[in-house]
C-alpha cells in the first residue's frame, strides 16, 4: 500500500481523499477505493469512533490499498501512541498552537532514541509480525507522518516555528475553526482568514513541507491546488450522501409536479 509518506514526497501532485466521520462498515474501504480516494482523512476528534472502531476502520482501508491519516481526537499525547499502535501510520494533532505542544506531541509519536512512545509488538500497529525489535523501531520511526492542524490564531502566530521543528512532516488548515478563532466564523472571504491562509501557505512552502485543507466544492478544490495545496479533502461521507440524495430527491419532486401529457 502506498503510504502517506510516499504521496506527500510526490511534491506538486495533487492528492484526492475525503474526511471519514460517520460510516465505520466494513465496505467503505472499497466504496471510497472505487470512487478514487488515494487517502481518507479518519476523523476521531468529531465522529465518536471508539478505539475499537478505529482498529477497524484501518483494516477496512489496509485492505482497500487506501492510506489514511487519522485526526486525533484531543491534545490528549495518550492518543499519541494509542492510535499509532492500533496501526495509524499518519496521525494529524487537532488545535496545534505551540512548538511545544508539538514537541510533545512527536515524543509520543517515535521510538528511542527520537522519542519516547512505549514500545509494544506483535500487535496491529506491526501487523502480528515476529521481527527484531531494533528493526521494528528504526522502520516504524521512518514511516510515521505527522501532520500539524493549524486552527487558531495563536497556532497562525507561530506556524513559521512550528513548520521548522524537525519531525512536523505537514501542515493542515481547519478552515471553519481558523474563522470562528479570528472572529469571523464561517467568512471564508473575510481578510483575516486570507491572510492567515497565506501565512500557513507560506511556512509549507518555505520549509518544502505538504500542506492540505478540507474542501466543499471542485472549484474550490482546483484554486487551493493551484496556489500549492497538495493534500486535498474533498467534503466527507455524511455531506456526500445528504447532498446527493437531496438533490435527486428535490429533482424527482420537481418533475413530479409536473402533469403527465399521457393519455
Amino acid at each position: 500500500m502506498t503510504t502517506i509518506r510516499e504521496m506527500a514526497a510526490r511534491r506538486g501532485q495533487m492528492k484526492l481523499g475525503t474526511f471519514l466521520v460517520e460510516f465505520a462498515t466494513p465496505g467503505i474501504g472499497y466504496i471510497l477505493k472505487q470512487a478514487g480516494c488515494d487517502f481518507v482523512l479518519l476523523d476521531l476528534e468529531h465522529s465518536g469512533f471508539s478505539i475499537d472502531q478505529l482498529k477497524s476502520l484501518l483494516r477496512y482501508l489496509e485492505a482497500a490499498d487506501l492510506p489514511a491519516i487519522v485526526g486525533l481526537p484531543s491534545k490528549d499525547q495518550y492518543q499519541v501512541s494509542l492510535a499509532l499502535d492500533m496501526g495509524a501510520r499518519a496521525i494529524m494533532s487537532p488545535m496545534v498552537e505551540t512548538v511545544e505542544e508539538v514537541k510533545q506531541y512527536l515524543g509520543r509519536a517515535r521510538y528511542a532514541p527520537v522519542g519516547q512512545r512505549a514500545v509494544a509488538f506483535r500487535l496491529s500497529h506491526d501487523k502480528y509480525r515476529t521481527q527484531p525489535i531494533p528493526a521494528l523501531l528504526r522502520e516504524t520511526n521512518a514511516e510515521i507522518f505527522y501532520f500539524a492542524k493549524i486552527e487558531t490564531a495563536l497556532g497562525v502566530d507561530n506556524v513559521d516555528a512550528i513548520a521548522d521543528v524537525s519531525g512536523v512532516d505537514g501542515l493542515w488548515i481547519g478552515h471553519v475553526d481558523l474563522t470562528t478563532s479570528l472572529g469571523c466564523p464561517g467568512d471564508f472571504a473575510d481578510p483575516r482568514f486570507a491572510r492567515a491562509v497565506d501565512r500557513i501557505l507560506a511556512a509549507a512552502q518555505r520549509t518544502g513541507k505538504p500542506i492540505g485543507r478540507l474542501v466543499g466544492s471542485v472549484d474550490e478544490g482546483l484554486e487551493l491546488h493551484r496556489r500549492g495545496f497538495d493534500f486535498i479533502g474533498y467534503s466527507g461521507d455524511v455531506w456526500i450522501l445528504q447532498d446527493a440524495l437531496s438533490s435527486a430527491l428535490d429533482g424527482l419532486r420537481r418533475g413530479g409536479a409536473q402533469p403527465s401529457t399521457k393519455r
